[in-house]
């Protein structure tokens, strides 16, 4: 049985982080147009993590893995404020991020041949291993790593969505992060003062 385990992920450059900026309000009136917060990946092998959006702030963290699963918590233009599966908060330059998304396995688990723990696992993972995301049903997500694959209880992950780990989605609920087709938060507040409400 093949088994995926943790690799090195990051190595400490400062012992401090400055003030914490808030998280933004998740609306698509953010830089970049997307929600926020989002998953997205490392797309480089190594990663710098700095306390401030720009070349000029100190390096906190260097993060050593392509692939590995951030969520973005703040944007500006170009930076984007991270947090990774530790907790850990940087920003990063916009170009060293992948919207490819991947997992963190928080615990040992069995990929299994379908949504179902009665099915036949295919592989495990460890925890800390890392493996790309393809889709996820009814707190089920179906991973991928070296031409693996096989379906995993959400709950076990880091980088799914709350919609994602539910086991029966709720018709009330998005189908995915904030803000597909919605207005923005400015823009909504444009359009009822235009209004008059």
């Amino acid at each position: 049985m093949i088994r995926f385990a943790l690799a090195p992920v990051l190595v400490a450059v400062t012992a401090a982080l400055s003030a914490a900026a808030p998280a933004w309000a998740q609306a698509c009136d953010t830089p970049s147009g997307q929600p926020v917060p989002r998953f997205v990946t490392l797309k480089f092998s190594e990663v710098r993590g700095r306390i401030g959006p720009s070349t000029s702030h100190p390096v906190r963290w260097e993060y050593r893995r392509q692939g590995l699963p951030v969520e973005i918590v703040a944007e500006t233009s170009d930076w984007r404020r991270v947090r990774d599966p530790q907790g850990e908060e940087s920003w990063m330059h916009r170009r060293t991020l992948s919207g490819r998304r991947a997992v963190h396995v928080i615990e040992e688990t069995g990929l299994h041949t379908r949504p179902d723990v009665e099915s036949p696992e295919t592989a495990r993972a460890e925890p800390g291993a890392i493996l790309w995301l393809e889709r996820c049903r009814s707190g089920w997500c179906r991973l991928e790593s070296d031409g693996i694959r096989g379906w995993v209880i959400a709950a076990h992950l880091w980088g799914t969505y709350a919609y994602e780990q539910a086991a029966a989605p709720d018709p009330e609920s998005a189908a995915g992060p904030p803000c597909h087709g919605a207005r923005s938060v400015a823009q909504e507040a444009a359009v009822q003062g235009a209004a008059g409400l």
